[in-house]
């Protein structure tokens, strides 16, 4: 998987974000792993992806569902295990540890650009 980081404008908000771009890290997910940092250190952007389940998680995310043209189109916050959410017209969502959504506020219709290290 990719690694970069995800921006407002020229401003870091999530220093690490790994891309999920292909059918097997896709698939995967979060699943298997250790929980994202918290307090938006962390997050797994996985594209193309217009729905997220926590089933078999063990903890809550935070979730934030982007268009093609990588503006917010809905926010999820605290998403618990063994749930989902879905996004009509999304085609990018930014898996975050629970409360991260606080720390860096995203707004609905604001462009957040993921760019690679």
């Amino acid at each position: 998987m990719k690694t970069g980081a995800l921006y407002r404008g020229e401003k870091c908000v999530v220093p690490t974000v790994w891309h999920a771009a292909n059918p097997w890290t896709r698939l995967r997910g979060l699943l298997g792993r250790k929980p994202l940092e918290p307090h938006a250190a962390e997050g797994l952007l996985i594209e193309p992806c217009d729905c997220v389940h926590t089933f078999w998680m063990g903890y809550p995310l935070d979730l934030v569902f982007l268009d093609r043209n990588n503006r917010v189109l809905d926010i999820c916050e605290n998403v618990t295990p063994w749930s989902a959410r879905a996004a009509r017209g999304a085609r990018k969502t930014l898996e975050l540890a629970a409360g991260s959504i606080v720390v860096f506020g995203p707004r609905i219709g604001e462009e957040l650009i993921w760019r690679m290290h």
